[in-house]
C-alpha cells in the first residue's frame, strides 16, 4: 500500500480496508502460533500497512476539523 494511493480513497474505503487489515493480521498471528505460516515478514506489512491506513485517517479527520 502506497500512502498516495490512499490519499485518495475516501473515508469509507478507508474504513474498510483498514478492518480487513485487522483481519489479515488476525489471521497471520494465528497461522504463527498454530505453526502453518510461511512467511513471517507478512506480519510485519500487514502491522506497517495498518498504520498507514490509521494515519491518513487522523490526518482526514483533522483537516475536516480545521
Amino acid at each position: 500500500m502506497n500512502a498516495k494511493d490512499l490519499r485518495e480513497k475516501t473515508v469509507d474505503e478507508l474504513r474498510d480496508a483498514l478492518a480487513n487489515l485487522k483481519k489479515e493480521s488476525f489471521n497471520l498471528r494465528f497461522q504463527q502460533a498454530t505453526g502453518q505460516m510461511e512467511n513471517t515478514a507478512g506480519i510485519k506489512a500487514a502491522r506497517r500497512n495498518a498504520a498507514r491506513v490509521k494515519t491518513i485517517l487522523n490526518e482526514k479527520a483533522a483537516a475536516a476539523a480545521e
